[in-house]
Parts: structure tokens; C-alpha cells; sequence
């Protein structure tokens, strides 16, 4: 790929993070998960062409809209370090989280997008889970990251559903309904 593909993938990565944060209204310091395969993005089937080249342009273009919203982002692990998520120090020590030890390693164990966030940001740590609270998130490219959302995921479509060539899945929190046939309930949380 070229210079061009990677900035048109870093744009798309923000337009889709951005479609969904406003969907989703998330406030600062809510957790946005983000699962991504490389190789996906790049055509090739999942865990088989890592790619240090698009990765950086993936996670500029996700942090460009949380950060300024104050979202935290936690970046999800491949399998062979169980899905683990990188975050910021400040996102473990506000909600409690518990610090494992490992570093994410491109072609071993980690997967591109969870190594290019724990050596860009400010004080990174790797958390085994974060207990169902990411509130919203972007699967790119088949990653799974039902496990860390907040009960009740609802699937979101935006304007795109590719990020390169990697479909996504987005999703949104919303609180339970309930009460049954009789709960009058808030539009403002649907």
C-alpha cells in the first residue's frame, strides 16, 4: 500500500470512531474498545500479515477523536494474549482495574494495534479485561470484542462499514429495559 491508502485509512478510522462516539453520546472518561486486525485492513485473513506500517495510521486515527473528547481507549490484544486490552494508566487506576504483565509484540503475541498503542501512549498498561465497561467500540476486522462492552450492546451502522478492507461491527451501550409492558421509558437512553 501507499502513503495515500494509510492517510485514507487513518481518515476512515476517525470517521467511523467519531459516527459512533456521537451515536453513542460518551462522556469523558468512558472506555471505547477497539479490536483490529492488520491484516484484515490490509485484505489478508486475520493473524497472517501483521502490519506495523498501517497500525500507527489505525490508532491516530481512532485517538484523534477520543482524546480530545477525553474517551478513554482501550486497545485489544490478538488471542495468544487472551484479548487483553491496552490502556492508560489514568483508565485502570479510575475504574480499579487490575495491571498483568506482558508487552504486546507484533507476530508473537499482541497483534499490531495493541502494540503501536502501548508504545504510544503516555503510561500504558495491559489489563486481562475490563469488566464489561467499554460503553462503545469498533470491531475491525473480526476481532470479537463482545466480551468488553457494557450490557446491553446495540449494534450501530454508520456511513461506512470498512475500514481498508476489513468490514466492522460497530456497537453502543444502553441501559436495560425494564419493567415490561407497563415502564414508560427515557428516549434520551435508547
Amino acid at each position: 500500500m501507499e502513503t495515500q491508502d494509510f492517510e485514507h485509512i487513518r481518515q476512515q478510522t476517525a470517521q467511523a470512531v467519531r459516527e459512533v462516539l456521537e451515536a453513542a453520546r460518551l462522556s469523558a472518561g468512558d472506555i471505547f474498545v477497539i479490536g483490529c486486525s492488520s491484516s484484515e485492513v490490509l485484505g489478508e485473513q486475520i493473524g497472517t500479515h501483521t502490519s506495523m506500517d498501517v497500525a500507527p495510521y489505525l490508532f491516530e486515527g481512532a485517538q484523534s477523536v477520543l482524546k480530545p473528547a477525553g474517551v478513554f481507549l482501550a486497545a485489544q490484544c490478538c488471542e495468544h494474549l487472551n484479548r487483553a486490552l491496552v490502556i492508560e494508566r489514568a483508565c485502570l487506576e479510575r475504574y480499579g482495574f487490575d495491571q498483568v504483565n506482558a508487552i504486546p509484540q507484533p507476530n508473537h503475541a499482541g497483534g499490531a494495534f495493541g502494540t503501536i498503542a502501548y508504545r504510544s501512549f503516555s503510561d500504558p498498561v495491559l489489563v486481562e479485561d475490563i469488566q464489561t465497561k467499554a460503553k462503545a467500540g469498533i470491531d475491525i476486522g473480526g476481532t470479537l470484542i463482545g466480551m468488553h462492552m457494557h450490557p446491553v450492546a446495540v449494534p450501530l451502522r454508520i456511513s461506512i462499514d470498512s475500514i481498508g478492507k476489513a468490514r466492522i461491527i460497530c456497537a453502543r451501550y444502553r441501559p436495560k429495559y425494564i419493567g415490561g409492558i407497563r415502564a414508560i421509558y427515557d428516549e434520551n437512553l435508547m
